[in-house]
């Protein structure tokens, strides 16, 4: 009964009830019932025959779907679609990494360029104080060498006019001259006011701040360059020449009242004019005088061009600050956008991969493995149909081969890939 009826199985009366047409669902139905019909009839209903069958019914209904072109092309319309559509979202990807990447490479020229800058003003701040004027800073070369060696000149004739006015006011107002003590000049005048009570001690230490303030109005008057402002300054010049032949005048004259023998003489300006000590009180202060008040204003003016050069550089410092913020910025930008490329790369690969699944697909056939249980069904049925209509034997042989059958047909549909629970699903096999 197996092997020889096994040789009549043979595809070709299969596919003489099917055309290359795609066949209406209830004849091909009706065809896989009276072909399960035959082969059991010519099997004898055996259990095991059955198997191969089905492996043959399968074959049959494969190498069918293979034929019906329309249908696969229809069963295929779907990855096609999705094909397409991953295509494209590559492409979008890609010029993505394309932006991404010339964004990447603007940014790090510019962080180049930014660099370049930093270096031309970390060179600047060097230079500037030696050439001002090529920066465009209206300050002289060696502004700050200048300004340290007049204020070094400065502090010393300032500590001296402070110390030479505090001994010749006391000497005018407070000192008591004897034949012992003579000097106009008392270097411990300070000390000596101290003693003579609060109201000398202040006369003597304020007192040198007047001519101290009358030095500063000679750079206030002489750095407005107008003519006014030189009457002033010759007024301001004058005061102070008056203030000090004043207090020469007076020194003098406690002098000279001490040594006088005569008491209806007088002691006038032509009287101290020829004493030597007045030219030299004189001369001792306004000279000085003079001299710090020029060179006060040569210090405030060099210090004026320092701060020049100081702005300019502190104006550097901030700007390089700020190009390194805007490096700071644009590097994390960079990351940013590595990371970005990373991840569409990772989706590109994925879109790559999902592409070469859905171009397995297409390459091969599409079976629908819920039709196909529709059909093995319809086989099944007719091969059960000849057991129990033709097929003479017990009732419980009978029984015993129909449930061998059809767990026969239950393991066949699990070989193939049929579930339960699938009612579209389908699978590929390459061609």
């Amino acid at each position: 009964m197996g092997f020889k009826n096994l040789i009549q199985l043979k595809p070709k009366e299969f596919l003489s009830k099917i055309n290359d047409e795609e066949v209406p669902q209830e004849v091909r139905k009706r065809t896989y019932h009276e072909t399960g019909f035959r082969h059991s009839s010519r099997n004898m209903g055996n259990s095991q025959t059955l198997a191969i069958c089905l492996d043959a019914v399968y074959a049959k209904f494969e190498n069918e779907e293979k034929e019906l072109n329309h249908k696969q092309e229809e069963l295929k319309r779907p990855y096609f679609q999705e094909q397409r559509a991953k295509e494209s979202e590559i492409k979008g990807f890609q010029v993505a990494i394309d932006n991404a990447n010339e964004n990447i490479k603007q940014k790090e020229d510019k962080n180049q360029d930014i660099k370049d800058n930093i270096k031309e003003l970390k060179f600047e701040i060097t230079d500037l104080p030696l050439n001002p004027e090529i920066y465009g800073v209206p300050a002289k070369k060696g502004a700050s060498a200048k300004f340290w060696i007049g204020l070094t000149v400065l502090i010393p004739i300032t500590v001296y006019l402070f110390m030479f006015y505090a001994s010749v006011v006391y000497s005018a107002m407070e000192k008591q001259f004897t034949y012992d003590d003579l000097r106009w000049y008392v270097p411990n005048a300070i000390l000596l006011a101290a003693e003579d009570g609060f109201q000398a001690l202040a006369t003597v230490i304020f007192a040198p701040f007047i001519f101290i303030g009358l030095g500063y109005l000679i750079h206030m008057f002489y750095q407005k360059k107008k003519l006014i402002s030189y009457f002033k300054l010759a007024g301001v010049v004058l005061a102070t020449l008056a203030f000090d032949v004043l207090l020469a005048f007076f020194v003098e004259k406690k002098l000279w009242e001490l040594n006088v023998v005569d008491e209806n003489a007088t002691f006038g300006f032509s009287e101290a004019m020829q004493s030597q000590e007045f030219w030299l009180i004189i001369f001792l202060g306004f000279i000085a005088y003079l001299i710090w008040g020029f060179i006060f204003d040569f210090v405030m003016e060099e210090n004026k061009e320092k701060d020049k050069v100081k702005n300019a550089i502190r104006k550097r410092h901030e700007q390089i600050e700020i190009h390194r913020e805007q490096i700071h910025d644009n590097t994390a930008k960079i990351d940013e956008l590595k990371s970005l490329i990373r991840t569409i790369k990772e989706k590109v690969s994925a879109a790559n991969g999902r592409i070469n699944e859905l171009q397995s697909i297409i390459d091969g056939t599409i079976i629908p493995t819920a039709e196909y249980k529709l059909y093995a069904s319809e086989y099944l049925q007719g091969w059960l149909t000849f057991i129990g209509e033709q097929l003479r034997i017990a009732k419980p042989e009978e029984d015993k081969l129909i449930t061998e059958c059809i767990n026969v047909y239950k393991l066949h549909l699990n070989a193939v890939g049929v579930r339960p629970d699938y009612q579209n699903t389908v699978f590929t096999k390459t061609l």
